[in-house]
């Protein structure tokens, strides 16, 4: 076989492998769509943001566009980069992390700031009882402390156990729950990351979640 015919012949085999790789890639999205449900685009963070820098056209760089199942999406994620635009993280956010709107707050002249949180906490939302006073208060982002407060199912006869479950935490953001009449509403808080997974495990067991003013 002369050096011509052996060279179209090992294209011929790169572009059949070529087809054989795009069909195998092709399946496996699909297959993985069918397992996981559809895709859904969402805004990841490329590399680390700080926390407290406004997010203006020079970070776009910083914010890239994935689709992800969308049951794996949580519900205040970003779906284009522009949304965060003029916004200020309130806390560190990790190269490879969902950018979600509660992570972000407004930066408008006159505007009071919702200032950083301080070490390891991060805003995050849980649904709360009793809430009617602090609503009405209409507390400042970022200018209240809360104890959150759980009562638990009681074991047996009695009642259940009522115990603080975070202490003196920011209350970043308080809104009226989707549900009207229900009492409920959706609050924002500054959690450790012990905080939060022991607040979110309370959210499917307990019987109810309470904020204390002035903790």
């Amino acid at each position: 076989m002369s050096r011509r015919r052996r060279a179209i012949a090992f294209l011929c085999l790169a572009l059949l492998a070529a087809a054989a790789a795009a069909a195998l890639a092709d399946g496996y999205g699909s297959s993985l769509a069918r397992g996981y449900g559809p895709l859904r685009s969402v805004v990841v963070v490329a590399a680390r943001l700080r926390a407290g820098a406004r997010l203006g056209p020079e970070d776009r760089a910083a914010l890239a566009v994935r689709r992800v199942p969308e049951r794996f999406v949580p519900p205040d994620a970003l779906v284009s980069p522009a949304e965060a635009l003029g916004l200020v993280p309130l806390a560190p956010s990790p190269a490879g992390s969902y950018l979600l709107a509660s992570q972000l707050a407004a930066s408008t002249p006159g505007e009071r700031r919702r200032p950083p949180l301080a070490g390891d906490r991060r805003p995050v939302e849980i649904e709360v009882g009793g809430a009617g006073a602090l609503l009405a208060a209409a507390p400042k982002p970022g200018g209240a402390r809360v104890d959150v407060v759980v009562t638990g199912e009681p074991a047996g006869p009695g009642p259940g156990r009522t115990y603080v479950a975070a202490a003196a935490v920011p209350l970043l953001a308080l809104r009226a729950g989707a549900e009207a009449g229900t009492g409920l509403a959706a609050a924002t808080l500054g959690l450790t990351r012990r905080q939060a997974l022991r607040l979110i495990a309370a959210e499917s067991f307990a019987r109810k979640i309470t904020l204390l003013p002035g903790g």
